[in-house]
């Protein structure tokens, strides 16, 4: 076929300039379209592990697809999928390797419990000498401890105020004030009423659940109602502390920040309960205020954080931007940038980059428990930390920005690079 008069020949050189330029434009293609299928991997994998759960984490895809497979699958199953192959260690923290070390031996029970003693006789025949016939007498004993527990016992308080009158005039009956309760009138004393809001917040026992064990034990039938109508009268008064706990944060430097959904009924009669959240406002080894919001939004921490000028670490979620005060400076976390990357090994065992970074990252892990378990004062940490995280934070953030060229922003490594470069890397600075 001859070619066309308008188009003129090209020589061999053009063509081999064409045919040069077209292979790199498909080379880009096929990479762009198999880092898309990658990151569309890792998406179905996360939802596979979301829907058969934390055992199914150690899964390799083979095993994940046969179990998409089956038309029912048990946790049982999930497990025992689990254990025929297991995701090797990743890091020094997390490779710790067995020693046939002696055994530590029983558990010493606490020296502070009371000990109530059971002495058990021997048998009438061990009293007596199989060999001659004399009775036996006691040279010692064999002692061993068991945990035991006393039965909740319910009493009735009886509370007889002394009423008094002159016997001389009939000027009337004195009765003595009764005490400060936190129910007024109420028919259980104030320990009660402690005793449930420590069963339901630091027990996890619902109300539903006291009111039947108090029904149960103690013959009183006393409804949920009224044991709710408790727990508001007590958080009522512990408003005024808990506006003084945050105070407290507020004049110090250091804030962390975090939030976690909690269910509300409502009276839309959807049937569903509302989404609301607890947001936590605290620090290490100081108090913890949480703050009750109906959503998420902006409004709650910028109402609790006012003007706070300090630093407030968050996991980089987007309505703790512009709170607090001109001053204040956002922090990120090394424990989340580290849970983003590990989440990315998790869906790609053989991904070297990720397991090299989470070690990198548990290797700053180190450095500071090495601080903690030496007893360093500020001073020393920092020093400490320039002359070892410093260099290892730089070969950090060079690897974290090689992450972000090479790989998609929708995947999970992807991700995980880009919350370093937003949040982490712009506060690289030793402040305790």
């Amino acid at each position: 076929m001859s070619p066309s008069p308008s188009t003129p020949p090209r020589s061999e050189a053009e063509q081999i300039v064409l045919l040069t330029q077209q292979s790199v434009l498909l080379t880009r293609e096929l990479e762009w379209s198999r880092l898309k299928i990658q990151a569309l991997e890792q998406r179905l994998r996360l939802e596979m592990i979301r829907k058969y759960g934390p055992k199914s984490e150690t899964l390799n895809d083979a095993q994940l697809l046969l179990l998409e497979l089956e038309p029912g699958v048990s946790a049982a199953e999930v497990e025992a999928e689990s254990e025929r192959a297991l995701l090797p260690p990743v890091s020094p923290l997390k490779a710790k390797s067995r020693t046939n070390g002696k055994h530590p031996g029983r558990q010493q029970l606490p020296a502070g419990l009371p000990r109530v003693e059971n002495i058990i006789a021997c048998t009438p025949e061990q009293c007596v000498c199989k060999s001659c016939g004399e009775d036996t007498v006691v040279i010692g004993y064999k002692q061993s401890e068991q945990l035991d527990v006393k039965p909740s016992e319910y009493i009735v308080v009886v509370t007889r105020r002394e009423k008094r009158a002159c016997r001389g005039c009939a000027e009337g009956v004195s009765t003595a004030p009764p005490p400060e309760r936190i129910i007024e009138k109420g028919l259980v004393s104030d320990r009660l009423v402690i005793n449930t809001l420590v069963s339901k917040y630091s027990d996890h026992l619902p109300l539903y659940r006291q009111s039947a064990i108090l029904e149960r034990d103690a013959g009183v039938s006393i409804s949920r109602a009224t044991m709710d109508g408790w727990v508001m009268t007590v958080g009522g008064l512990l408003i005024p502390i808990a506006a003084a706990m945050g105070r407290e944060l507020l004049a110090g430097g250091y804030i962390q920040a975090d939030e976690t959904t909690v269910g509300v009924q409502t009276h839309d009669k959807s049937g569903k309960n509302h989404q609301a959240y607890l947001w936590q406002y605290g620090k290490p080894g100081g108090s913890a205020v949480f703050d009750f919001q109906m959503g998420r939004g902006r409004e709650g921490p910028k109402q609790f954080l006012g003007q706070f000028e300090g630093i407030l670490q968050t996991d980089g979620y987007i309505a703790y931007d512009h709170t607090g005060g001109p001053k204040m400076v956002h922090a990120a976390c090394w424990a989340h940038a580290r849970r983003k990357v590990f989440d990315a090994l998790k869906l790609s065992p053989d991904d070297r980059g990720a397991r090299q970074l989470v070690e990198r990252i548990d290797g700053l892990f180190l450095i500071d428990a090495e601080a903690r378990d030496a007893g360093m004062e500020q001073a020393e940490r920092h020093a400490l930390r320039q002359e070892r995280s410093h260099p290892l934070i730089g070969i950090i953030k060079e690897n974290m920005v090689a992450v972000q060229v090479e790989r998609l922003p929708a995947s999970a490594l992807g991700k995980a690079a880009s919350y370093y470069i937003v949040s982490l890397n712009s506060f690289l600075i030793d402040r305790d």
